[in-house]
């Protein structure tokens, strides 16, 4: 049995240990804690980065839809030498509408669809000749009238892209020298087709129907190149010149209003 004294050493020494090492703890959490409230500190005293903005994608432009109507000459480049309108031609006794407009050409010209549309009607008429009609959108038509022949493919039925070819210019029906007559229509009713040409429409609401069934009182006289056979005069009622460039050119009386 060890004396008693050395009981009571060694029972001091682990109240001494145990105490240490209660101590050493205590001051390693009182330094961690001192730790983390600096780095807590530093990190309070650091600038706030902004995220950043995420990359703006521009939306492309939408291009605008195409327009519902286009109409194109179909005699790029040539002129009209006879409008829309009342007209008086030497051998008549009065004025009548011109239901569409005269573009002078040579024969074998090509004429093209003016826009796309369907070979509704091909044929002679003893008026406008050798003839074809196309229907449009909108309870359009157009006419291309006084032809030499037409263009191969073109017959009732055929769908044609504005532009192609549908015959080519000539002299026959009542003419009176090489050229195309051309019409525009909505159903019976004659349009300018001046108000057309060379024209783009949205939508049909835009197509100007009103302004082009306008047509002015004013009778336009009548210039001719040939005077067609088998057509008279009374004798008196019509002076003719023929000047030195061939073209015939009557005087008559026009009315004006």
């Amino acid at each position: 049995m060890p004396p008693k004294s050395l009981a009571l050493q060694s029972t001091s020494l682990r109240v001494a240990f145990i105490t240490a090492l209660g101590v050493a703890a205590m001051a390693g959490a009182l330094n961690g804690a001192l730790m983390l409230g600096q780095w807590v500190a530093q990190m309070e005293m650091r600038p706030t980065l902004a995220p950043a903005p995420a990359p703006v994608e521009e939306a492309e432009a939408t291009p605008p839809p195409p327009p519902a109507f286009r109409f194109d000459a179909p005699l790029p480049g040539r002129v009209i030498n006879s409008p829309f309108g009342l007209r008086q031609l030497p051998w008549e006794e009065n004025g009548r509408l011109h239901e569409g407009v005269d573009i002078a050409a040579p024969s074998g010209a090509a004429v093209k669809a003016a826009a796309d549309g369907v070979v509704i009607r091909t044929g002679i008429s003893s008026s406008y000749g050798r003839f074809v009609e196309v229907v449009h959108k909108g309870g359009l038509t157009s006419l291309y009238a006084h032809l030499s022949a037409q263009a191969k493919g073109v017959r009732r039925g055929a769908y044609l892209h504005r532009g192609d070819v549908l015959a080519y210019v000539g002299n026959t029906g009542h003419s009176t020298g090489p050229h195309l007559h051309f019409e525009i229509r909505q159903g019976k009713k004659p349009l300018n087709p001046s108000f057309f040409l060379g024209q783009s429409f949205a939508k049909a609401d835009d197509l100007p129907l009103k302004a082009a069934a306008k047509v002015s009182r004013k009778v336009r006289r009548a210039t001719v190149s040939t005077w067609p056979q088998g057509v008279g005069a009374k004798p008196g009622a019509i002076k003719v010149a023929h000047p030195r460039n061939g073209r015939v050119r009557a005087r008559i009386a026009v009315q004006a209003g």
